[in-house]
């Protein structure tokens, strides 16, 4: 699975300023979006690596537009933290992940 990382997204420092947050990773498709963190360093963080892989896989399953309006109908009825996405790519932090066959590109 090819993965591509985009530093210094405006995908990224929009869900920056929504978020009130400094440094963000955001996924859309088969992107990881970064904002205030160069791929080097989020790189070194496997846990948040984790955690945008399994965004990635969610994309994959949904499709583009029905993850989409998934994701925000959850963060609309739930809240961000609550949302059944990031509580799953949560759960996938904690969990053995096999990053066998996952390229960054």
């Amino acid at each position: 699975m090819k993965i591509r990382i985009k530093e210094e997204s405006l995908f990224a420092r929009i869900a920056a300023r929504k978020l009130k947050c400094n440094a963000v990773a955001a996924v859309f498709g088969s992107t990881i979006h970064l904002w205030n963190v160069s791929r080097e360093d989020f790189l070194k963080r496997t846990p948040w690596v984790v955690h945008e892989i399994e965004h990635v896989r969610q994309f994959r399953r949904y499709g583009y537009i029905w993850f989409s309006v998934l994701y925000l109908w959850e963060s609309a009825r739930k809240g961000y933290y609550n949302n059944r996405f990031e509580v799953e790519a949560r759960v996938a932090e904690n969990g053995v992940l096999c990053l066998e066959g996952v390229e960054f590109v």
